[in-house]
């Protein structure tokens, strides 16, 4: 099987996030504990900065960030699609790691509750960087940007064409509002290295509520045709992706894919940690 080329400085990985940034996804997140405060745009950004947070930490090795990956966040919404970085780095599509270590476009104070080695909690203050803002106006321009994801990665296969593929998250809440994105999705995974097809996976936050569903593999199940969508513009998980679900408690077969249907924020976690796991890395 494919996706096993080795990723390192000199032949690095490409993670890019389309990020739905319509009006809905001011709406609450699916199951949310918090009694409904939690915005599904807000969850997405905080997950998204701690992805970034813990790939900075895993390519550190003392004071250097190796350039293992280069990583992009392209928000859509209101009419617009392009890079949602702040900071220094705002406006660029794919940047190296190293870049994005060191440059946040704030660092936050947070309190999360850690165990006080008793059988109960104790609140912490934490440094919080963060490199993604919570976005919610406008449509869901999901067709013109996967085509600018199309874009993106042709170009990074064109430098790197005997590397690992790239891989494309998506995070939306609702259909499309400009046309059927099935089509730009077919055409996305058809860019390919010598290691394999770019893997497009997809997290669905449907505004219609469900239970939540992971890693399916058949659309038996989904609730409405627009998950059904999403689940088979999906990339089949790769055999270590496999794997390593597994591990983590999920129900995976040989068919299933890399989709999420109204995951809860440690199911959100656990997507990105497993649907960005290489299987190779030096």
């Amino acid at each position: 099987m494919p996706y096993n080329a080795e990723i390192s400085r000199a032949n690095p990985g490409c993670f890019l996030f389309l990020v739905d940034q319509s009006a809905s996804m001011a709406d609450p997140m699916p199951g949310d504990s918090g009694g409904g405060t939690t915005k599904k745009s807000e969850a997405t950004a905080d997950v998204l900065n701690k992805f970034l947070q813990n790939l900075v930490i895993k390519c550190g090795k003392g004071e250097e960030i190796r350039d293992w990956f280069h990583v992009g966040v392209i928000g859509y919404g209101d009419s617009k699609v392009g890079s949602a970085f702040g900071g220094a780095i705002s406006g660029r599509d794919l940047v190296p790691i190293s870049e994005i270590g060191k440059s946040p476009s704030r660092i936050e104070e947070r309190n999360r509750k850690i165990s006080d080695g008793a059988g109960g909690l104790v609140e912490q203050r934490i440094k919080f960087p963060v490199w993604f803002d919570a976005v919610a106006n406008g449509g869901t321009p999901m067709c013109q940007a996967l085509a600018k994801a199309n874009e993106i990665v042709s170009a990074w296969v064109g430098k790197s064409p005997t590397g690992f593929p790239p891989i494309v998250v998506n995070v939306t809440d609702g259909e499309a509002n400009d046309g059927d994105p099935s089509q730009n999705a077919g055409a996305l995974k058809s860019v390919s290295t010598t290691d394999g097809n770019v893997l497009l996976f997809n997290i669905h936050l449907s505004s219609k509520g469900g239970a939540a569903i992971d890693y399916p593999d058949a659309e038996v199940g989904l609730p409405d045709d627009f998950a059904k969508t999403l689940f088979n513009m999906s990339s089949l998980l790769t055999e270590t992706m496999q794997t390593l679900a597994i591990q983590k408690g999920y129900k995976i077969t040989a068919n299933s894919r890399g989709f999420v249907f109204n995951s809860d924020l440690v199911s959100l976690i656990d997507f990105l940690d497993i649907g960005t796991r290489p299987s190779n890395l030096r």
